[in-house]
């Protein structure tokens, strides 16, 4: 028997091999988009994932501002921040930031996904938001891959 055929291997920033994929937000559900997007970042769907290290692939999102909330969450729902004086509080709708920044919704909705640490912090500069159908990524040659092939 082979000694090493069993052995359980761990991922690392030298073995892993990252892709880059592209993924369309034209009409779909902003929740849904986003836990596919982190799953992807995480690096979840592949069969060598590691918890601790950055195994995920390059996330390309394009038209963002197409993306969807299902029910009366486009108009209800609030986003609250504060600008860190007295009586600072803030309140936005994703309408309002589907208008001024409109991939503002998707970078948060998976930023909310991946794990508060360094590594989460990392894993988030491996995404790309684009509002429109157009990136600058063409060099890297990323495969198109749709939300519902994914596993």
């Amino acid at each position: 028997m082979d000694s090493l055929s069993y052995k359980t291997i761990s991922a690392n920033a030298s073995t892993v091999t990252k892709e880059w994929v592209v993924i369309d937000a034209t009409n779909e559900v902003l929740g849904r988009l986003a836990s596919q997007v982190a799953k992807i970042l995480r690096g979840k769907n592949k069969p060598s994932y590691t918890p601790h290290a950055d195994c995920g692939d390059y996330v390309i999102v394009i038209n963002a501002e197409k993306v969807k909330l299902t029910g009366n969450k486009m108009t209800k729902k609030i986003y609250t921040r504060h600008t860190g004086y007295p009586g600072g509080q803030r309140y936005a709708t994703p309408a309002d930031y589907l208008a001024k920044k409109p991939t503002f919704l998707v970078e948060k909705a998976v930023k909310g996904m991946l794990p508060k640490t360094r590594l989460g912090e990392k894993l988030l500069t491996n995404l790309k938001v684009y509002a429109g159908a157009e990136h600058p990524h063409a060099a890297q040659n990323p495969k198109t891959i749709k939300l519902n092939e994914i596993k």
